[in-house]
């Protein structure tokens, strides 16, 4: 049974002060409804790429978007900051309207888009809870038969008749996620609110909202960029990327496009002049490097050379250099790194640094490295979060090909007694 489906759906936005418009585009809109012609202002505007300035005062959050969710699908919703996820849920909640496009829903929604949306800050957390319920088209009395379960599992039953406006970011979460998944809506939309909340009520919400898919066989749209909750949750996934759905499918294949497309070279080198290279005031990168350190490929046995190579500004200090290898799930594998001057002698130069990871250590998947430079490895001098990132090949020679669980694999000597 057909849940939620969006047929060519697109979101324009215009950029700079917000207002109703000016009186030369709406009498040019006007000129041309009534001659029946195409409204002129659909057909500018640029893909919504926040690294780059644009020249139209117009942009597309959304562009063309097409997909069907079965009644009881998990789905994921995944792509970078800017790619237009929430924009998508706030159109799918009916919070805002698509500029072109027609969305058909089939049941009641739930949505949790912000900490607190909904939430009146002079009410109660009590008076909050019927407030939302009647919002989401529930009577008082289906409110009153859910409220000590909603209260329960938020855990702020000590605070529940104060006004919400003395709350914490924390406690808002707990209880507007109760709210939204204990009502009875066929649809839950939750975009990434739950990092508000600590590791165990996010590991709680997530256990909710698993029940509620697999037990109840209501929706869920999930959107976040914690890899790992999305693989737990969902059983579907969309890629979107500059506002346009590039993949739709199984999550894991959805993932790995994910991973695919932000994948950073594994190769850096700045040609341009130095003050042009990535950095500040204090450092600037000009070559970042991820080689096998055995053979011509990358993958679990090989080990991985690293090469880094910067123009350090700040003389006569204590400059150090820290790696941290992260996994595309936000997974922090090692946070690590060497002193570059001891004695307060570092000098207003080009720097190199070198080292190897060993083979046998990493497992598959795809890895990137976050840098951060500083002074007597405390002070931050300069942070680079993503410059360049790799791929371990699923190869390992003598033993079986398939992608076992876990970040490391490491070979290790087993003696049998």
């Amino acid at each position: 049974m057909l849940a939620l489906k969006a047929e060519n759906i697109s979101k324009q936005y215009r950029l700079g002060q917000v207002g109703t418009g000016t009186l030369s585009h709406d009498l040019n809109r006007f000129w041309h409804k009534v001659r029946g012609k195409e409204d002129p202002y659909l057909k500018i505007g640029e893909a919504n790429d926040r690294t780059s300035k644009g020249n139209s005062e117009y942009v597309w959050s959304l562009r063309d978007i097409d997909f069907e969710i079965q009644q009881g699908d998990a789905v994921g919703i995944i792509g970078r900051n800017g790619a237009g996820k929430s924009t998508l849920l706030k159109l799918l909640s009916k919070v805002t309207k698509p500029t072109t496009g027609t969305i058909h829903t089939n049941g009641r929604i739930a949505s949790l888009l912000e900490v607190g949306t909904g939430f009146h800050p002079e009410m109660t957390g009590r008076e909050n809870v019927y407030l939302n319920g009647a919002i989401l088209g529930m009577t008082r009395k289906e409110i009153t038969r859910k409220f000590d379960e909603i209260v329960a599992f938020s855990g702020v039953e000590r605070y529940i008749d104060t006004p919400v406006k003395r709350y914490s970011s924390g406690m808002y979460v707990r209880l507007a996620f109760a709210v939204a998944a204990h009502l009875e809506s066929e649809i839950l939309i939750v975009d990434e609110v739950l990092a508000v909340g600590d590791a165990d009520f996010q590991k709680k919400c997530l256990g909710k909202m698993g029940d509620v898919t697999k037990g109840e066989g209501r929706t869920i749209l999930f959107v976040s960029h914690n890899m790992t909750a999305i693989k737990e949750l969902c059983t579907k996934g969309i890629l979107l990327n500059q506002g346009q759905l590039v993949y739709s499918g199984n999550i894991i294949n959805t993932i790995t496009e994910y991973q695919k497309n932000n994948e950073q070279s594994s190769h850096f080198l700045h040609e341009g002049p130095l003050e042009t290279a990535p950095g500040n005031e204090n450092i600037r990168i000009l070559e970042f490097s991820a080689e096998p350190n055995e053979g011509s490929l990358i993958d679990i046995e090989s080990g991985v050379r690293i090469k880094l190579r910067f123009f350090n500004y700040k003389a006569g200090i204590n400059l150090d250099t820290t790696f941290e290898l992260r996994t595309y799930e936000e997974v922090a594998i090692f946070h690590t790194g060497t002193l570059i001057s001891t004695n307060n002698n570092s000098k207003a130069k080009e720097y190199s640094v070198e080292f190897t990871l060993p083979k046998n250590l990493l497992n598959a998947g795809n890895y990137y490295f976050k840098l951060i430079f500083g002074e007597d490895q405390r002070i931050p001098l300069y942070v680079a979060p993503n410059l360049i990132g790799f791929e371990v090949e699923n190869v390992k020679l003598g033993q079986n090909l398939n992608l076992l669980p876990g970040i490391i694999r490491p070979q290790l000597d087993f003696k049998i007694f």
